[in-house]
């Protein structure tokens, strides 16, 4: 059948239907539907819209003498599929939680275990848990999505994604619902939220939408994200849709002062000099007399080679510490690269991470003597960098050459056939013990930029390999298994990894068919990637840290449908996505980017006591939904990961005009 709009109102007696009318044509004129029925009236106004969309307008209201509670749902429905793909941008992707994975968020399916409490085919969730408050579903014949503003007249909405064997369906609700479940980042689920409006008589409420109808091709919700963008935007701050004008001047750093507080930051609250290493968290809260790294509840003994910190941050430190004379920032990046560099596993690559109890060891990945892909990868794209810098400069760092040569070699030398890298290893025996997911594409980057850094160029023929059988996965639109602590969930990070991969290999590309590939490729990674990043700025509770800062959330990522919370890991490829969006002539793309810079300045301590913080303390999550902590606060830990992409990417942006614009507030 075609696509229908369903309008109806849910009460404790049951649902009553409104509206059941076939969704317009494209371009087809401006119209208005109307229902009456259990003491309401609503009136659906629609007109057409940009990228085959139509803008909805309905207002409801309560005609009968008595008050009523009830709840407004706003739905459109298409037939029932036998393979459906369903889409809410950052909470939930299709099946969601791939088999094999035991953590427990959740997941969907056409046919639901009894005895998973985690799986539905239907759910509902408060809007401000997506990036881009829209449901999208695909039937197999078209592609349907509804998306609204986070609030309205009738407080935060919800948005649901069906797929039964009955039907396919999204839809918008109002007041929010939590359907079959409340997730809140705990491991037990909690009970739904069913909330109903208490109707006045003669109350007029009104709820806007937007309605879209494209391919039935897993990319239609890209040309949908764009084409929503400027909605949102033009909600928040000051209306221009500007991202880099909404940054409040208040909580606003230049690149150069950015970088100097991550650099000053990183060695006073995280650099522990007895081990070399920098510490992944240091509390706010240090108590008296500044209690060294490591000294107070908080502050975590430990040191991932990449990823959580390691690496990326020692790079940074290195880079800042050559171009401004520093000499200290330069010493202890050294240093670090240095440890990690000499202690490597059995299998002649980097080990995972050090501890103060264990040293030096495997990261969080389950299994014995366990080593992660894009941990490893990670540690060598970043020291082949730092290496490459200071060949130029004429300094010569023969144990970091050999470091990130021993763990390339080992991962080219462990490609499958098809071109698929491990995802996890043995440290000790070298055995791939797990191929799942898409985290072997973090090594393409790494090969790309090594094979030229370290003489290697065979090592390019394994990164198109890679390249090529990888596409499979940005084709599904399900990247996922990236980051060690949440299994196999689709991530942000799972697309950070994906764009600077298909970046790596369109810039090695050695003719203009290739080039071409590859550039799409990275241009599906990266829209992809924008389902996680927030087009909004939420509404924070009155009174509560963020909003008394005057946050905004717009240009921020979601960490991943199981930690749903905001992060600024998307600034290890805001480098990349800002050359994408120009190589592609694509100024959308360039914008994000400057967007995710600027947003991810905001929480940067510039003065002691600054969000209870002390200065050069950046935290790495922020509470813009109920997960893991209320809506409005921050996490109250400094991660060293997030001061040493900062700076990095502060540095590298120096040289980028696109983003050295982000310096106008």
């Amino acid at each position: 059948m075609s696509p229908r709009h369903v309008v109806s109102i849910e009460d404790r007696d049951g649902v009553v239907i409104l509206v059941d009318e076939p969704l317009p044509a494209a371009g087809a004129p401006a119209g208005e539907w109307r229902g009456r029925d259990a003491g309401f009236d609503i009136a659906l106004r629609h007109a057409p819209i940009e990228a085959a969309g139509r803008s909805l307008l309905v207002a409801i209201t309560r005609t009968a003498p008595t008050p009523h509670e009830a709840a407004v749902r706003i739905g459109v429905r298409l037939d029932p599929a036998a393979d459906p793909w369903l889409l809410v941008p950052g909470v939930l992707y299709g099946e969601n939680r791939p088999a094999g994975s035991t953590l427990p968020y959740p997941a969907w399916r056409l046919d639901p275990d009894a005895d998973d409490p985690w799986a539905s085919d239907r759910w509902i969730v408060r809007a401000d848990r997506a990036a881009t408050p829209m449901a999208l579903a695909s039937d197999g014949i078209r592609t349907i999505a509804i998306a609204t503003r986070e609030t309205g007249d009738l407080g935060i909405h919800g948005l649901e994604v069906t797929a039964t064997r009955d039907t396919t369906e999204v839809a918008v609700w109002a007041p929010f619902q939590e359907r079959p479940l409340r997730y809140d980042g705990s491991p037990e689920p909690r009970p739904p939220v069913v909330q109903r409006r208490r109707w006045e008589p003669g109350e007029t409420r009104t709820i806007e939408a937007r309605v879209f109808v494209g391919p039935p091709g897993r990319q239609a919700f890209a040309p949908i994200l764009r084409a929503l963008d400027p909605w949102l935007a033009a909600a928040s701050g000051d209306g221009t849709g500007d991202a880099a004008r909404h940054a409040p001047a208040t909580t606003w750093a230049s690149l150069e002062d950015a970088a100097a507080l991550a650099a000053e930051g990183l060695p006073r609250w995280h650099w522990r000099p007895e081990d070399g290493v920098l510490l992944e968290t240091a509390a706010f809260e240090r108590g008296p007399g500044d209690p060294p790294p490591g000294a107070v509840p908080g502050d975590r003994p430990a040191m991932h080679v990449a990823w959580l910190s390691g690496a990326p941050a020692a790079a940074a430190l290195v880079a800042h510490g050559r171009r401004t004379g520093d000499g200290s920032s330069v010493a202890i990046g050294q240093r670090v690269l240095d440890g990690i560099c000499a202690n490597l596993a059995p299998t002649g690559t980097f080990w995972g991470q050090w501890t103060a109890s264990r040293g030096w060891t495997k990261g969080w990945t389950p299994g014995e003597d366990r080593l992660h892909a894009r941990t490893m990868a990670e540690a060598a794209l970043f020291t082949v960098r730092a290496l490459a810098a200071e060949r130029a400069l004429g300094t010569v760092h023969p144990s970091w050459e050999a470091a990130a040569g021993s763990t390339l070699r080992f991962a080219a030398s462990r490609a499958r056939e098809d071109g698929a890298l491990g995802s996890a290893y043995h440290g000790r025996t070298g055995v791939v013990e797990s191929w799942a997911g898409s985290a072997g594409l973090a090594w393409v980057p790494a090969l790309v930029e090594g094979a030229a850094a370290l003489h290697e160029p065979d090592w390019l023929d394994v990164a198109r390999a890679a390249g090529a059988h990888y596409a499979a996965f940005v084709d599904r639109a399900f990247l996922h298994g990236a980051p060690e602590d949440v299994e196999l969930a689709p991530t942000s990070e799972d697309g950070y990894v994906a764009v600077l991969a298909y970046v790596a290999l369109a810039r090695a590309a050695t003719d203009d068919a290739d080039h071409a590939r590859w550039v799409d490729l990275a241009v599906r990674a990266a829209e992809w990637t924008m389902t996680f990043r927030y087009a909004y700025d939420v509404t924070f509770p009155t009174g509560s840290l963020l909003a008394r800062h005057g946050y905004r959330s717009r240009g921020m990522d979601q960490a991943s449908v199981a930690n749903q919370h905001l992060h600024v890991y998307g600034l290890i490829c805001v480098p990349e996505l800002a050359w994408l969006g120009q190589e592609n002539d694509d100024p959308w793309l360039v914008a994000r980017a400057r967007d995710h810079l600027v947003a991810a300045r905001q929480l940067l301590v510039r003065e002691d006591g600054e969000l209870n913080g002390r200065r050069g303390m950046l935290a790495e999550r922020i509470y813009q939904t109920d997960c893991f902590g209320p809506k409005g606060g921050i996490g109250m830990l400094s991660h060293a990961w997030c001061l040493g992409l900062l700076l990095g990417t502060c540095e590298a942006a120096r040289g980028i005009p696109a983003l050295a614009e982000s310096e106008t507030a």
